[in-house]
Formats: C-alpha cells, structure tokens, sequence
C-alpha cells in the first residue's frame, strides 16, 4: 500500500499520505452513516456522552465537532479495525502486530469550524517506547481552507514540548513554537485517501473556511509491544485490542516522556474541551486576522 520511498519519507518526517485506501462504495456507506449522526446530533441542546457539539450548535444548523468512540456507535465504524489495507499500512510502519487505542472522529462545520490547537499525541499518552501513530482517514476532500492538518515534519525525533499551563496539563503546546511554525506542512488529499502522523509529530489544524464539512476519522495505532505507562491495563481487554499479530511483552526504548499531570479538571473527553482554556492561540489569532 506504501512504497518503500513512503515509508522512509514517514521514518524522516512523520507524517506521509497514501492514496485510495478507501474504495469509493466504503466511502460513500461512512459519509452516509456519518451523515445520518449530524442529522441527530441537531436532537441534543449540549455535549453529550455521544455528540460533542460547538457552543453554537442548534437543531436547524447542527455544528458536530466530535462523535464520541465512533467504534461503539455504528459495527461498519468498528469494522475499520480489520480493514486489509489500513492494517497493510499499520505493518509497514508499526510492524506485524499491531493494537489500536480507539477511533475517533473530529468534524469542522463549515463557516468556522473549532481549531486543534497544535500538540503532540504523545504528551496525552506516552509509552513504553514511540512506535505509535494516527491514522486520518478523509471522509471529504481535505483542502487548504477546510481547516486541514498541519504537521512540522522531523519534530517526531525532537523533544516533547511543553503542554502546561498554570502548572496544570493543558493538551496543547504552551511554549514559543513560532520558529517551528514557520515549517508547518498542510496534509491535503482525497475523500478515501489516509495519511499517518507519529504520536511525538507536532500537528494542529485551523478552522474550516469553506462551506462544507470536513470530516475525518482518526485510528490511534501502536505496536503490540509498546504499552502505556500512564494507565492502569487489563490485559485480557488489552489483548482484544489487537488488529492483526499476536501480543507481546512490552519493550522499553530510550524516548523523552513527559508526564501529562497534574491536568485540567474538565467536562467530558473531547479535545475541544481540553484545549478551550488556552491562552495564547495562533489558530484564533489566525481567524480574527483573516
């Protein structure tokens, strides 16, 4: 599914996008599917346990920013876990055993759209070593005013960047990164294609300036031997999380950790909420000065 110049341009940079993973008739069955959400989210007043919503969201102009574990909302979500050639890309970077941590699925309603303020995945969750990344899959075309992903290619060898504010885990980069700003990278592509980006790659998206949604979904992905260390494992739960290969002892590799704790008292899960608190955003800055 990735040739071998892709592969060794994840391995220098981060991040890489592969082409047609997703065949048209699956494409078109999970925008309907996620369609069909939207349409219900417009029912709830609020965030909920299942729909995480903008604060201007109403019942005639629905504004989702997050399905809630998509993966327990819908069996043909779940059936992404198996997909033969998200699992074939999974291999060539991770490895032939692969876990997942998840599904997720982030939305930016058109007209404006919530940002992710730039962070590293790997400032959430570290583990015993950094063989983890994301998988995004493009329900829509991801173009440079939809709010698309950026990356800063080669930070996932640097270190880990400050995600603290006040003294307390904030979920997003609380540092001077203007530098590091100045390489960022937009990830565009195809409804139906993917891309990959490590967990320690710096990434954040703007909002979504056009008048469609843009939608994607998000598979978190780790070798089998690389374990959390900052959650509790039940390993018989833990092994069901395997996507393809047989589980494994941890192995332990010298990778920069920084713990995400203390951390923010929060409602919910979502990032949204987690990165609300900001003080300082380049994404927000972006939107009054566009």
């Amino acid at each position: 599914m990735l040739t071998s110049e892709q592969v060794q341009f994840y391995k220098d940079n981060g991040y890489v996008v592969a082409s047609n993973v997703i065949s048209p008739a699956e494409l078109a069955n999970l925008r309907k599917i996620t369609d069909d959400f939207i349409e219900q989210s417009g029912s709830v007043t609020g965030c909920t346990d299942v729909f995480d919503v903008e604060p201007t969201h109403t019942a005639e102009n629905p504004r989702l920013r997050r399905l809630m574990k998509p993966e327990l909302r819908h069996p043909d979500y779940a059936a992404l876990f198996k997909h033969p050639g998200l699992i074939k890309v999974l291999q060539q970077l991770l490895g032939p055993a692969v876990r997942h941590k998840g599904l997720k699925m982030n939305l930016k309603p058109p007209g404006g759209g919530e940002p992710v303020e730039w962070h590293q995945d790997w400032a959430y969750y570290p583990h015993t070593n950094d063989d983890l990344l994301v998988l995004a899959i493009m329900l829509d075309d991801v173009t440079l005013d939809n709010g698309p992903m950026m990356v800063v290619p080669g930070t996932h060898k640097g270190p880990i960047y400050d995600h603290f504010q006040d003294g307390l885990f904030a979920g997003a980069v609380t540092q001077d990164i203007e530098e590091d700003l100045k390489r960022a990278i937009p990830v565009t592509g195809k409804a139906g294609d993917i891309s990959a980006h490590h967990a320690r790659t710096l990434h954040g998206s703007s909002h979504n300036f056009s008048n469609n949604y843009r939608r994607l979904l998000f598979i978190t992905a780790r070798a089998a031997d690389a374990w959390p260390i900052t959650e509790k494992v039940d390993f018989e739960a833990y092994n069901k999380l395997m996507m393809v290969g047989e589980p494994c002892e941890p192995r332990l590799a010298d990778v920069p950790v920084r713990l995400p704790f203390p951390a923010v008292t929060y409602p919910g899960q979502s990032i949204f909420v987690k990165q609300a608190g900001l003080k300082n955003s380049p994404f927000r800055k972006e939107k009054v000065n566009a």
